[in-house]
Parts: structure tokens; sequence; C-alpha cells
């Protein structure tokens, strides 16, 4: 197991910081059992991403990997409340720290109930700004495809979606129906690959 404590995540290799994320994944976000998604789904397993966004390391690492993927002319990043409000911000702040300035916004799943009423929040950009969504966990990609609507509607241009993980339960499909590019910093198979390791290694 990579130890993301011990391992210097500033300066260490983009192999390196993937290799502990996955980890950090597989011991803090991954559970089985029974659950039952947001979308209604039955599931044998959950992922719970924000124990790892809201991780100090695991924050470090996703900016530092999502950040890396993002295309050059990228200006901000966003998604919907809740799961990417800390995915953003750690992206905006490892690029300030790399003189790479991408701006956060969080998108509210519903307008905002006093003062400005917005949808969106975050420093305003020019219009036709490009903007990449990003998700900790995609499923059968709805939240994306929301987030992404109320951005366009604030006249951002928006073409990319980024999670970190893909589920493999329809989401890529639907992004590709929708002209959306689309890509994963993992898969299911490849964190269930590596739990297994993991759990075997602890006995």
């Amino acid at each position: 197991m990579t130890d993301s404590s011990a391992l210097d995540l500033v300066h260490a290799s983009p192999a390196q910081v993937r290799a502990a994320l996955l980890d950090l994944i597989c011991t803090a976000a991954y559970k089985e059992g029974d659950f039952v998604l947001s979308s209604g789904q039955q599931s044998a397993y959950y992922i719970n991403g924000k124990q790892v966004t809201l991780h100090a390391q695991g924050a470090l690492m996703t900016g530092r990997v999502l950040l890396a993927m993002l295309p050059e002319h990228t200006v901000g990043v966003g998604g919907l409340t809740l799961g990417a409000d800390p995915i953003v911000t750690a992206v905006s702040v490892v690029g300030a720290y790399a003189g790479r300035w991408v701006t956060p916004l969080i998108v509210r799943k519903q307008a905002k109930g006093h003062g400005t009423q917005a949808y969106i929040e975050g420093p305003a950009l020019p219009e036709g700004s490009p903007v990449v969504v990003l998700e900790d966990v995609v499923t059968t990609g709805q939240s994306a495809l929301q987030a992404i609507e109320r951005l366009r509607s604030a006249g951002y241009r928006v073409e990319q979606v980024i999670s970190l993980v893909d589920r493999q339960q329809g989401g890529a499909e639907l992004y590709a129906q929708a002209g959306l590019e689309f890509e994963a910093v993992y898969q299911i198979t490849q964190i269930q690959a590596r739990w297994r390791e993991l759990q075997s290694s602890a006995e």
C-alpha cells in the first residue's frame, strides 16, 4: 500500500500520486454491502467520495491528478453541489500553487432563495469561457448534466466531464450521446481489484 501520509505529495511523481489516491479511495471510500444509491438503484458496493476529497492528503492528491487532466485552455471548473464542492476547490488551490489559475464554480441544485437568487457560486467569468465539469463518482451521469445545463445557461462553454471514479453504469454512454468528452481517473474495476489486494494483504 502507498502511504499517502509519508509521501511528499507536493513533489511526488504523477504515478506515485495516482497510486496513493487509489489506495486512499480503497481504504476510506469504498465499502461492500447492501446500499441504495442516489439514483434509486440497489448496489452491492458504495463509494463515498467525500471521505477522500474532504481528506487533507486526499484533496491535495485529487487536485494534482485532476489539474493535470484539464485541457490547457480551461479557465474554470464546476460541478453540482455537494459532491463537486471540495473537488473544484482543490483543483483551484493546487492550480494556484502551480501558477495556473482555474476558477472554481459551484452549481446549486436550486437557486439561492435570497440576494441574487443565483444558481452558480464563484467569480463570474467572461461569456464563452471554457469550463470543465468535475465529479467524484459517476453512475448514471445525470448530476453532471444538470451542472452543465446551468453553466451553459450562464454563458460558459462546457464540453467535458472528468470524474475520479466511473462506476460504469451508463454515465459514459449518456455523455457520449450528449456530445461530451468524458474521462475518469479510475474505473470501478480498478478500485475493486486494488481493494481485494489490500484486503488480502491485511489478512
